[in-house]
């Protein structure tokens, strides 16, 4: 007798859980100079899932806005993307020519600059600028493009949005030219934006907004976020995950939830011990010491040996000096890579 299919969902095991809207493997960028190699990302590997937020945390100098403008195959000159594959709604960009990449950058995959004073262009109106990006990409003429920049800037809480196109990038405030910038990147209605401390520069209050608008508009137009960021607060209140980065590399990944209540490498208890908690009662906090993450992040024209946070890790060991951890799985969604969770090492050469 031949086998009878499956009655139900639930006896062919659980659903499949859908591929990543955007998976990095081995990532590399490089810059050459007169003293060595810097690798500026020397291969991490992440991946995003539809609708949510991945933040990417660590010091200055970590490699986090690197990675993101790799993603964009947008890299500054002298540095290079040396190695991996950036595979997006099933293509891998690497393979991309620089036309296809266009027709992805701006209308699939979109980034907030970090300085909007740096990332606008002075001498156009905020209606040219936008409106010849959102023209090029969806064909159409002047006027329409006009009317979709205003609509964008009515979304992203900019009033008189009209009487705005007409204004140049020095008659904004610092919070309405980021508020400019989010809608630039809103214009094609991308699947993807890459933000990139888009709250630098801003006073506090601006930043709450700016903050807030992301978050909004992220749930509204069902779109994923990578937020590039030092600020372990502004991740609390918006990843969904959290990727934290070191001199080029991965040390640890997992949930939200997991990484403020249970961190494994010591560079993400070092960024978490320097960040003050406001879930205590006053006398705790009072008793609690913030503690600075001691010496500097290294030189990567010398990086040290082995680990790369070794020299300032509390639980170095003479291994850590000796072997390169790799990030491997510590508990189900959660990778590290610290040979004293247990993952492996290759040996310096």
């Amino acid at each position: 007798m031949p086998s009878t299919p499956a009655s139900s969902s639930s006896a062919a095991g659980p659903a499949a859980e859908p591929p990543p809207l955007l998976k990095a493997e081995n990532l590399r960028v490089h810059f050459a100079t007169r003293n060595g190699i810097i690798r500026a990302v020397n291969g991490v590997d992440f991946t995003v899932q539809a609708g949510e937020t991945l933040g990417l945390v660590g010091e200055s100098g970590s490699g986090k806005t690197m990675t993101s403008l790799a993603l964009l195959r947008l890299v500054p000159r002298p540095a290079v993307i040396a190695s991996g594959r950036i595979e997006f709604e099933g293509r891998d960009l690497m393979t991309l020519s620089d036309r296809e990449m266009q027709d992805v950058r701006g209308k699939r995959l979109a980034m907030v600059f970090q300085n909007p004073a740096y990332s606008l262009n002075p001498i156009l109106s905020i209606g040219d600028q936008l409106g010849e990006i959102f023209a090029w990409h969806e064909k159409l003429g002047r006027q329409q493009a006009l009317d979709r920049v205003a609509e964008l800037l009515n979304l992203v809480g900019i009033t008189d949005a009209r009487a705005r196109l007409r204004q140049f990038p020095h008659e904004l405030s610092g919070g309405i030219k980021q508020r400019v910038c989010i809608a630039r990147a809103l214009l094609c209605n991308p699947t993807l934006i890459l933000a990139d401390e888009p709250t630098t520069n801003l006073d506090v209050t601006i930043q709450s907004q700016i903050l807030e608008l992301l978050d909004e508009l992220k749930e509204r137009l069902g779109m994923s976020m990578i937020l590039v960021t030092h600020d372990m607060g502004v991740v609390a209140r918006m990843a969904d995950h959290i990727a934290v980065m070191y001199a080029g590399r991965m040390c640890e990944i997992a949930d939200a939830r997991t990484i403020f209540h249970d961190p494994q490498h010591p560079y993400t208890q070092a960024l978490l011990s320097s960040l003050p908690r406001v879930d205590r009662r006053y006398s705790e906090t009072r008793r609690e010491r913030l503690t600075a993450i001691p010496g500097r992040p290294p030189n990567l024209a010398q990086p040290p040996t082995g680990c790369p946070f070794h020299e300032r890790c509390p639980e170095a060991e003479p291994r850590c000096r000796a072997f390169v951890p790799q990030m491997s799985e510590f508990a189900p969604g959660h990778t590290v890579s610290c040979l004293r969770r247990g993952s492996p090492g290759i040996p310096v050469q």
